[in-house]
Formats: C-alpha cells, sequence, structure tokens
C-alpha cells in the first residue's frame, strides 16, 4: 500500500523536474508579479480579458505543435489568417449571403493548407521553403482582395460570436479553444494517428520503411492547419469588427514562440500540449505585464523574441547536460566493475 501510495507522488517529483515543471514555476511567478502589480489581476473576467487578445493565435499555436512535432514547420499560418478573413469580409461586401461568405473563407483555409502539404508530402519540398513561400502569397492575396482599406461592414451574427460572451463570461472563441485543447490532447497522447505524428517526427524514413503512410499523415496535418488557421482568422476579423489587409500580420513570432516554449523541440518527435498550454499562459502573462509596466511594443516584441531564442537553446544545453552526466555515471560504474574484477 505505501509502494503503491508514494508512486503517483514520484511520478508528480519527477514532473516538477521537467521542462513543463520549470514552465509551471515560471507561471506562478509571473502571476504573483503581476497580481502585486493590480489587487484583481486574478479575477476571473481580467484572465478572461487577457485569454481573449491573444486567442487567435491560441488557437493556431495548437495546431502548429503538431506540425513541429512531426518535424515540419508551417509559417503561413498568419498569412492564411488574413487570406480567409480577407475572402470572407470581400465577398459578404459584393453581397454574397454571410453564410456562403465564411464557407467560401473556410473553403480557401482547407485548399492553401492542402496545397502547402502537396508540395511537402508528396513533391518532398522542404516545408520552410514551401510555407515561407505561402506566407509572401497568401498575403500578397489579401492586398489583392481588400487593397489598403478597411472593411467594417462584417455579418452581424459574426460579430456577435466574436465581441459578446457566449456562456458567462466566456466568448465563443475561449469555448472553442478549450475544446481544441482536449481534442488536441487526447489526438496526440492516445490516438493512433498521434503516435504516428511522433513517430514521423523522430524519423520519417525508418517510419516509412515501418509501412507508416508518411504521405497521408502530412497532407492531413498541413491541411488541418490551413483549415485551423482559417477559422482563427474569421474569429479575429469578427472580435476586432474589421477587417484589413494586415490582418494577422506578424503573427508567426507568437505562435512559433508558444509552441517552441511550450517544449516541442524545433527538430520533431517531443512534446506535449500541456506544455504548450502553459507556454500560453506565460506569454499571455508576460505580454500583460510587460503593458502593464508601460513598456513599449517593439520593446515587447523583443522580449518574446529572446523568449524564442531561449525555448530552442536551454532544452538543447538541458539535454547535452544531461547526457553528459549520463556518460559520465556510465564511465564510473564501468571503472567501478573494473577495479571489483
Amino acid at each position: 500500500m505505501v509502494r503503491s501510495a508514494t508512486l503517483p507522488l514520484q511520478r508528480f517529483l519527477n514532473w516538477l523536474k521537467s521542462w513543463e515543471g520549470l514552465l509551471l514555476g515560471l507561471l506562478i511567478v509571473i502571476l504573483i508579479i503581476n497580481s502585486a502589480l493590480v489587487p484583481a489581476y486574478l479575477s476571473v473576467s481580467n484572465q478572461v480579458n487577457l485569454f481573449i487578445l491573444f486567442i487567435e493565435k491560441s488557437i493556431v499555436a495548437l495546431m502548429i505543435a503538431f506540425i513541429i512535432i512531426n518535424g515540419e514547420i508551417d509559417l503561413s499560418m498568419a498569412s492564411l489568417m488574413g487570406l480567409s478573413a480577407g475572402t470572407m469580409a470581400r465577398l459578404y461586401e459584393l453581397g454574397v449571403p454571410s453564410g456562403l461568405a465564411v464557407l467560401a473563407a473556410l473553403c480557401v483555409g482547407l485548399i492553401c493548407g492542402a496545397f502547402n502539404g502537396f508540395w511537402v508530402a508528396v513533391v518532398g519540398l522542404p516545408s520552410l521553403v514551401v510555407t515561407l513561400a505561402g506566407l509572401i502569397a497568401y498575403r500578397g492575396m489579401v492586398w489583392v482582395l481588400v487593397e489598403d482599406r478597411s472593411i467594417s461592414v462584417l455579418p452581424a451574427w459574426l460579430n456577435d460570436l466574436g465581441q459578446k460572451p457566449l456562456i458567462g463570461p466566456f466568448p465563443f472563441a475561449l469555448l472553442l479553444f478549450f475544446a481544441f485543447v482536449i481534442i488536441g490532447y487526447i489526438i496526440l497522447q492516445y490516438s493512433g494517428f498521434g503516435r504516428l505524428v511522433y513517430v514521423i517526427g523522430i524519423n520519417q524514413d525508418v517510419a516509412r520503411y515501418s509501412g507508416v503512410n508518411v504521405r497521408r499523415v502530412k497532407m492531413i496535418l498541413f491541411t488541418a492547419s490551413g483549415f485551423v488557421s482559417s477559422i482563427a482568422g474569421l474569429l479575429y476579423a469578427a472580435r476586432l469588427g474589421a477587417m484589413r489587409s494586415s490582418t494577422a500580420e506578424g503573427f508567426e513570432l507568437d505562435i512559433i514562440t508558444m509552441v517552441l516554449l511550450g517544449g516541442v523541440s524545433i527538430f520533431g518527435g517531443s512534446g506535449t500540449l500541456r506544455g504548450v498550454f502553459l507556454s500560453i499562459l506565460i506569454i499571455l502573462n508576460v505580454r500583460n505585464g510587460m503593458g502593464l509596466a508601460y513598456m513599449s511594443a517593439n520593446l515587447q516584441t523583443g522580449v518574446i523574441g529572446l523568449l524564442l531564442i531561449l525555448s530552442v537553446l536551454v532544452p538543447n544545453l538541458i539535454n547535452g547536460l544531461r547526457a553528459r552526466m549520463a556518460r559520465r555515471r556510465e564511465m564510473v560504474r564501468s571503472l567501478e566493475m573494473a577495479e571489483s574484477s
């Protein structure tokens, strides 16, 4: 009984020593500092408002975590957010019924995501090159659609969906985010598809020789990435109540930082949505804390960029240190065995 009771405690202590445990500790420190600056900082209403400001980035980050764990990258997500929102706004402006305009915008995300997936999964081009080209091309399409102006006449029901609470103080986008967290966690950690995502990320050649349909998995991921980006783009336009050609421009930095800071390896094959969720909370509260300290937007961007560098550098240093310590222990054990014999 004592041994069975201590196992969960030991697992919890081991988790606290992990990267996710470090993120939890960092989050607690940030919350304490921000709470000292603002007495009602931890109130439900303030936390909901905090989430709303970054909810579209957070939704996309969950999907990008799948892509990076799979050993790929998608830099076109923010441009796809703008293109989908621009498609909807322009069609509605031209008199297309709102439902058809939204459906067309979602189809744009699906098609562009599948287009990215084709060049990566079927043709075999590097995803960095393909999606960087998509970042430029899709943003150019937004400029063609919207030009240098703002479209502020959007469907009333869409504006309500983006701006008004749906259940209690929680808006639709926040509820959708938590639904995505739960569904994504189940798929990634407990489904056969999730295991394939990890296996391919570790070594796609070995996965292919083992009979895994690597092309199909990558096509599904990139198509889903385009679709989720289009949903986020529509939600962002609905929350703002307007659409410009620069909508979601520059979101890539925050989104990728959320994923990498969460412990997802840039080389693929490792990471969890638990870590990404903690990372999202950290970045939201860091951004908000810097705003409370009246730091400029440029300085905030610089801090997020530093977090991105550290999120790649620190785990590699820790893993290298652990590997050296393991080799040293093995050498000591070998020497002891040699002396005893």
